[in-house]
């Protein structure tokens, strides 16, 4: 049996304004009574926290860094800038005299993927790769095959203890495949009752399915395409690169299924009749209480052969330490890396990455320079730029997985991805609202800007999972990520999403995404001041901030509990 319980957030989740990736839906004005009467935004504060953002950005958005990517000589570049400035406003080093934390990376370079080969009465010989089905390795070799695997439809691939969910209980995967469907169950039924509602939970993203089937011992995963529960279309999938980076570990990833991948809904259908039923009575079964799995009388055949290459990178992290509590920590992150250069374009060849994320980390020094110019704070506060983001948030993963201060004695992190280059704006968009009581601090300062605060807009495409702060939620950290939305002070919030929808059209992940005179820092400014009062009300106070009740996370921070005594 399986049912769901769904705890009520302190909050009033407000609707939102703001579009956060490629793959979002097109921003919508607030409703009318989520928005202050004009006068208490008014008046325009705190624009100047730091002259020296725009140069931050603009340098490290110049075509001499050559699109910052890893293990490039815009890597060697771009770290020898970071640590330049870090140096220069005396924040402490963490190797010697070095700001590095070296991380070893592994480039997996799927030379050769064969169609998915089927035995079943009703079906097709196979699935042709990319029209049909996408399928790799995270397992570093050079090849690895999947030889007639039992296939099972697992519902949404889901063991959520804080929910009462668990689609593999009772059931042995093990050298078999998994076929499951993408989001969770709460964004299937709207159910604001069932998981989160309308909201992405951590169990929804494709990522958690394929470390779940590994953890039951699948051979192969595959998760169901669907474009509106995915927020993204079969071509996101299918049709990008399908070069993988990962992290050297001891076991070279050997724990992880040897395949992982997606079918089309088409796909899927085929499968389905195979076994006598369909995707619609399929979606109906993955949420009844007493779901089983079902057998889809069918096996999968998979090879992939892999050409492998290891690299270096490294995250760049200084730190103020405390006065009184030296060894507790709050943290700011953003990555300083983006996607190098593209050499077949005659015109421009570098992905300058303005916005994302060149506004981030100069975010970052722009905050690290203020704190240094202030009283000591009494606890220790980082300043943390990581790499390789854009290969998958693998510089924090690493930074999570090895951190350079401990994450039990985290009060909270900040992350900054992409900043509001578009002015002054009325509302903040907390990514995630209703998650951490982090949140309730940023919420007090934002109203003293005379601003207010909102949700993104679309929450069920699981964007708080989805930027590097999400590596160090998995180890229980309480985490902020917000910025600047659409509600333009002067120009309105129609105005403010048409910017979004345009950067999205024009230059995100493009080689347009750069600087532009023309920006308007104010608003960047401003959201600078919030972040910088969060952190200086953490780092001189005793607060823990925690998840509420309910979160995916709020387990794995208790769980650490003794060492805040």
């Amino acid at each position: 049996m399986k049912t769901s319980l769904k705890f009520s957030p302190l909050y009033i989740i407000l609707a939102g304004v703001l579009t956060l990736s490629a793959c979002s839906k097109e921003p919508e004005a607030p409703a009318a009574d989520s928005q202050p009467e004009p006068e208490q935004a008014a008046e325009l504060v705190d624009t100047e926290f730091n002259p020296r953002l725009a140069e931050y950005i603009k340098t490290l958005a110049s075509d001499e860094f050559q699109g910052r990517a890893p293990a490039t000589k815009g890597d060697e570049l771009t770290v020898a800038y970071l640590e330049e400035h870090f140096r220069r406003i005396g924040l402490k080093p963490i190797d010697g005299d070095s700001y590095q934390q070296p991380v070893s990376l592994v480039q997996i370079d799927p030379k050769q993927v064969s169609d998915m080969t089927l035995t079943g009465e009703n079906l097709p010989d196979s699935f042709k790769y990319r029209d049909e089905m996408i399928a790799w390795t995270t397992q570093v070799t050079e090849q690895v095959s999947v030889e007639d695997s039992e296939m099972v439809f697992v519902g949404y691939g889901i063991v959520a203890p804080e929910y009462n969910w668990n689609d593999y209980e009772g059931l042995d995967v093990k050298g078999k495949t998994v076929v499951m469907f993408v989001n969770d169950p709460g964004y299937a039924t709207q159910d604001p009752e069932l998981f989160n509602g309308n909201a992405m939970t951590y169990y929804g993203r494709w990522t958690y399915k394929y470390e779940e089937a590994a953890r039951q011992g699948a051979a192969m995963a595959l998760v169901i395409h669907e474009t509106a529960p995915a927020s993204y279309g079969w071509g996101v999938v299918a049709h990008g690169s399908p070069i993988k980076f990962d992290l050297v570990n001891e076991d070279k990833n050997m724990s992880r299924s040897k395949v992982e991948g997606w079918l089309t809904t088409e796909s899927a259908e085929k499968l389905f009749a195979n076994a006598g039923t369909d995707l619609a009575t399929m979606h109906k079964k993955a949420l009844e209480p007493d779901f089983k799995p079902v057998p889809l009388n069918a096996k999968a055949s998979v090879t992939v052969n892999n050409n492998l290459r290891e690299l270096t990178s490294s995250n760049v992290v200084g730190y103020i330490e405390g006065s009184k509590y030296p060894d507790e920590y709050v943290l700011y992150m953003a990555h300083w890396d983006h996607l190098g250069m593209d050499f077949s374009n005659p015109d421009n060849k570098v992905f300058n990455g303005a916005q994302d994320n060149a506004s981030g980390t100069g975010a970052v020094i722009a905050l690290a320079e203020h704190f240094a110019k202030q009283p000591q704070p009494e606890r220790s506060v980082a300043f943390v730029l990581v790499t390789a983001e854009e290969r998958g948030l693998l510089g924090s993963a690493w930074y999570a997985s090895n951190p350079v201060f401990p994450l039990e004695k985290t009060a909270a992190a900040i992350n900054m991805d992409v900043m509001n280059m578009y002015g002054p704006m009325k509302d903040m968009v907390i990514v995630g609202l209703g998650n951490t009581e982090v949140e309730e601090i940023l919420v007090k300062y934002t109203e003293q800007q005379g601003r207010y605060a909102v949700k993104e807009p679309n929450p069920e495409a699981g964007i708080a999972y989805r930027s590097d702060h999400f590596n160090l939620s998995k180890k229980g950290v309480p985490i902020l990520y917000a910025k600047g939305g659409n509600d333009h002070y002067q120009k309105g919030a129609e105005w403010g999403a048409a910017q979004r929808a345009e950067y999205n059209r024009c230059c995100y992940h493009k080689v347009q995404d750069e600087w532009r005179d023309d920006f308007d820092l104010r608003g960047a400014q401003q959201d600078l001041f919030l972040y910088y009062r969060v952190g200086n009300e953490l780092a001189n106070s005793r607060q823990w901030p925690n998840w509420y009740e309910g979160n995916e996370f709020r387990a794995i921070r208790d769980a650490s509990a003794e060492a805040r005594q």
